[in-house]
């Protein structure tokens, strides 16, 4: 069993005073069928009833009268209907993270788990806050990624239009210019001529394939297990993401974990509710590897390192975790020092990443030049001496 963590966890930027306790015992049932209800809600609207909960909570007010005030100040929509259901179920006597386990839609497993350990320990407002804490880091992270790709993705898609618009209507012109003069065209040119007459001709085939090839790959990834598994080994391996993928795999798996362990959850239960809220195949392998070892009454730093997915570092600090205690003090670090190390990355390669899309926009764009300009030299040529 974890060792439960009595101290109140610090608060998120922008949390007021906060919110009652739950009924301590409470258990949550996994969600019946047919009660997935209610639309798909961004992460950032949840985070925000996450700490307007945890606020109202600590501050004695009683968990149903909490939802009703937060149903009441929510718009129509989803979400409030969803509030509307928690209230009426916790009021009838429904534990709250059994309510919350109907809508996974908003709530996944990793969430109402917490929720429950909350309520169980009688920590619901410290949980909720935690909670909070790991969905705004999970935000950051992601806007980071974001915010950073913007600009290479703008670049890429100017160039490929203003590519694809100079090899369909531009060069067709030149084709026209070159075929009047009856000049012997040097290499690069006619390979540029052809290659424009091959898009113009099969246009269909150019700009179908990469649209079918994606809605295959998505089809896929949905529907077959060993194409996902092969296609997260392959972004393992690869020279610059695989880096990165494994960093943040290790940052996720790291705070998941030691966030359920701060909140109280066996290890073992820690580990099914991580290996279930995993997206990638390839740590799913790993975790389910992991718990299995656990299980069998072994420690955890061993089978991760047997995993191959985490680095001497990550496993020395779990077993030092596991000897003293604090297992959940060391995933957090672990978690923070490679996010820490991902934000750097990132930055990192995709300020590498933007002048090197300038250099290779600025090399399709002189090669066009330098195909069009030196027949044009020779008909100019040709001109001067009649």
């Amino acid at each position: 069993m974890a060792k439960r963590i009595q101290r109140t966890a610090p608060r998120p930027a922008g949390a007021a005073v906060a919110v009652a306790q739950a009924p301590a015992g409470a258990q949550a049932a996994p969600a019946a069928p047919g009660k997935r209800r209610g639309g798909r809600v961004s992460r950032g609207v949840v985070t925000d009833f996450t700490i307007q909960l945890a606020t109202l909570t600590e501050a004695g007010i009683p968990v149903v009268k909490a939802l009703a005030i937060l149903e009441g100040q929510t718009r129509p929509g989803p979400f409030k209907h969803v509030l509307q259901e928690l209230a009426e179920d916790v009021a009838a006597g429904t534990p709250l993270s059994e309510s919350m386990s109907k809508h996974e839609k908003c709530f996944d497993r990793f969430y109402w788990n917490m929720v429950r350990a909350g309520e169980a320990g009688g920590v619901l407002d410290r949980v909720l806050y935690r909670l909070a804490q790991f969905l705004e880091r999970a935000a950051m992270i992601q806007a980071r990624i974001k915010s950073a790709t913007i600009y290479p993705a703008v670049v890429a898609t100017v160039a490929v239009a203003v590519v694809s618009a100079v090899i369909i209507w531009v060069i067709p012109k030149f084709r026209e210019i070159f075929t009047s003069f009856n000049i012997e065209l040097p290499g690069m040119t006619q390979f540029l001529l052809d290659t424009s007459g091959l898009v113009v001709r099969f246009w269909y085939v150019f700009f179908g394939l990469p649209v079918i090839a994606f809605i295959v790959h998505r089809v896929l990834m949905k529907r077959s297990q060993p194409y996902r598994y092969r296609i997260h080994k392959l972004q393992l391996t690869m020279p610059l993401l695989g880096p990165l993928v494994r960093k943040a795999l290790i940052a996720t798996f790291a705070r998941t974990f030691g966030t359920l362990i701060q909140a109280g959850v066996p290890h073992l239960d820690a580990l099914g509710i991580v290996r279930d809220a995993t997206s990638n195949e390839v740590l799913l392998e790993g975790v389910e590897s992991i718990r299995k070892t656990v299980r069998e009454g072994e420690g955890i730093s061993r089978p991760m390192g047997e995993t191959g997915l985490f680095d001497d570092l990550v496993t020395n600090m779990v077993d030092v975790g596991e000897a003293t205690g604090e297992l959940d003090k060391m995933l957090i670090k672990v978690a923070d020092s490679y996010e820490v190390a991902l934000e750097r990355r990132i930055d990192g390669l995709f300020k590498l990443l933007e002048p090197a899309m300038l250099i290779l926009v600025a090399g399709f764009v002189g090669f066009i030049v330098i195909s069009l300009f030196l027949p044009l030299m020779t008909i100019m040529s040709q001109v001067g001496n009649i």
